[in-house]
């Protein structure tokens, strides 16, 4: 469909999604003439199928594919939840600290079971007990599909288990804001649960920090969908009245995102309250419209092709010969020796190019292709 289009699309989905939030039932005439194939293809990219589901079976509709992935959505939010405490009473025994995030917290405060839908089970742990934990998920039966690359490492079972156990929040290849300093040394930050020894959890201030500071990493980086406000929208919803703003304003602005937060939360709140919003909220919705859940490459190509001064050939040295900060992350046999440089350059590359040939040749097509921007344009964009 083209872009006016899915935007039509995306605007019935943002009201199903409202009413199934607010436990209200549709209005069948904002829903005539309708084509719900569309409309469902837009809830994929932003994981909101099993939501918009509930609100068109309040209405006495009941469409294959929107049934279908709700019932997906429902068993596989059940078997994460079995799982993941499965692999919390592990780590408890194996005296291993741990955190569950976000999505496990957030999805029980949505209004039925399925519609916060989960692709994996986020946990963060003691990182120096990383080997001990993958020893662990593999007599459990979990392939590891990324060990030491980044923050977090990558289990997966078959047919629907996946694990993203977090060394830790962010990576320090995070160059945004004050958002890993901040983070660093987030133990202190944690409080331990009633009837563990090792498992903990944020208060819900700090929480509310993480999910917004989360939200801003993909959001200033490759983009995110409508679902990231759909859950500022249910946390505040749910717990708004009893925070301490005072304390959360003060740490927004010691993270640099206190604007991000502002209009973030006044966008989610104008979409799925219903209101009429201004042209900036429109051309920020635009924003996360097209992003979907998980954000494009092209929102990441452009933002890295402004950041070095919209040159094309600075663009390409950064990226085939990134910094030896980067490349320690990203190659972690690089530390033993700097006279590894050149084996580590070549050994990225190659990879990239054995496991996404597609990526890298499309972000070489599409930067070769692509024209000077306006610094003040490119900017503007970023600034919201």
């Amino acid at each position: 469909m083209d872009k006016k289009e899915y935007r039509k699309n995306a605007e019935i989905m943002i009201y199903l999604v409202s009413c199934a939030l607010n436990d209200s039932v549709p209005d069948g005439e904002k829903l005539k003439n309708t084509d719900l194939s569309q409309v469902f293809e837009v809830c994929k990219q932003h994981n909101l199928t099993a939501c918009a589901a509930y609100a068109l079976e309040s209405l006495g509709i009941s469409d294959h594919s929107f049934t279908q992935a709700k019932e997906k959505a429902v068993r596989k939010n059940i078997l994460l939840d079995i799982e993941r405490e499965r692999i919390l009473d592990r780590l408890e025994a194996e005296k291993i600290w741990y955190m569950p995030l976000k999505g496990a917290i957030l999805g029980k405060w949505y209004p039925k079971l399925g519609m916060r839908q989960m692709s994996d089970n986020d946990i963060l742990f003691d990182s120096t007990k990383a080997d001990e934990l993958h020893d662990i998920l593999c007599s459990e039966g979990y392939a590891c599909k990324n060990f030491g690359h980044g923050n977090h490492d990558i289990y997966h079972k078959k047919p629907v288990l996946n694990f993203e156990m977090h060394r830790s929040l962010f990576s320090p290849l995070l160059s945004i804001k004050n958002i890993y300093k901040y983070y660093e040394n987030v133990k202190s930050r944690l409080i331990l649960n009633e009837g563990t020894s090792f498992g903990y959890h944020f208060k819900n201030e700090d929480l509310y920090l993480y999910v917004v500071a989360h939200e801003y990493k993909h959001f200033s980086k490759f983009g995110t969908g409508i679902r990231s406000l759909a859950d500022i929208y249910v946390f505040l919803r749910k717990k708004g009245d009893s925070l301490d703003w005072e304390y959360i304003y003060a740490e927004l602005q010691k993270l640099g995102i206190a604007e991000f937060e502002k209009k973030n939360c006044k966008l989610a709140f104008s979409l799925f309250e219903q209101k009429e919003l201004s042209a900036e909220k429109k051309e920020l919705l635009d924003y996360y419209v097209f992003s979907g859940t998980y954000g494009k490459s092209e929102n990441f190509y452009d933002k890295e092709f402004e950041r070095y001064g919209n040159s094309k050939l600075s663009y390409f040295r950064h990226r085939f010969f990134p910094s030896y900060k980067y490349l320690r992350e990203s190659v972690p046999w690089v530390k033993k020796s700097k006279l590894l440089i050149p084996a580590a350059y070549l050994y990225r590359f190659l990879r990239s190019l054995f496991l996404n040939k597609s990526r890298v040749t499309g972000e070489i097509s599409y930067i070769a292709r692509k024209k000077r921007t306006p610094r003040k344009q490119a900017e503007r964009h970023i600034r919201h």
